[in-house]
């Protein structure tokens, strides 16, 4: 199931949320077609309307049309002017080129505004999806190990631990963001490995734990961690 982020006034980022609750958001009015929001595997933010199908919201996928004031009522003649009249002083004013000066400022600064804006929303939200990749690689690394342990449990009677028949040394297993894998008997007298993580310059995850117990019993998976849950996977929040 996919999380969604929305954007509160284009400032304020809020979220996680399921589709279900971005929906029902829209049909509320607390936010609307323009509102930018994002998902993983989405790119950058864009507004929801894009997102319309995806969502099944045809509503927010075309606008409802804009008024058009009517026209206004013809200018009335002036009189004529009798012969000998003076003409008018001419008042003074802005250039052409002093006004387009003026247009083109306004508009670099409200185009420096809005690339601030979603900077700030954006930059988090990718830092976070970085940090997500990472680990989602360690899973990935300890995939082997994890196929492991129920075949040693099923033909020793035990746990392994590292040192026996092909499982290796904790750091044996260094390698991309992983720094040692420990395997044994953990929580609740389960099988299971402890890998410790590394990420130099990064302490969100560097020096963190990610727990794969096995329970023989039920032949099921836990996966848990000391690290925040918004950069795990799914089965591994609680």
């Amino acid at each position: 199931m996919s999380h969604w982020f929305y954007a509160e006034g284009n400032r304020e980022r809020r979220g996680p949320l399921p589709a279900e609750n971005i929906i029902e958001l829209f049909r509320s009015g607390r936010i609307a077609g323009d509102t930018l929001v994002w998902r993983e595997g989405a790119g950058d933010w864009r507004p929801l309307r894009d997102f319309a199908a995806e969502l099944g919201l045809d509503e927010a996928a075309h606008p409802p049309a804009v008024s058009v004031p009517p026209l206004p009522p013809p200018l009335q003649q002036q009189p004529a002017v009798p012969p000998g009249t003076p003409a008018p002083a001419a008042r003074p004013g802005l250039s052409g080129c002093a006004v387009a000066g003026i247009i083109a400022a306004a508009t670099l600064v409200a185009l420096l505004v809005i690339g601030g804006i979603l900077a700030a929303i954006a930059i988090p939200a990718y830092q976070e999806y970085l940090l997500r990749s990472k680990v989602a690689g360690v899973r990935v690394q300890l995939a082997p190990l994890k196929a492991g342990i129920p075949a040693y449990v099923q033909d020793h009677g035990r746990c392994p631990v590292n040192g026996d028949d092909g499982f290796g040394a904790p750091r044996s297993y260094a390698g991309g963001n992983v720094e040692a894998v420990r395997i044994g008997r953990f929580a609740e007298g389960h099988c299971g490995l402890e890998a410790r993580l590394q990420a130099p310059g990064q302490p969100l995850l560097d020096g963190k734990r990610l727990w794969l117990d096995y329970d023989s019993q039920a032949s099921a998976w836990k996966c848990s961690s000391d690290m925040a849950g918004k950069y795990l996977p799914d089965d591994c929040r609680g």
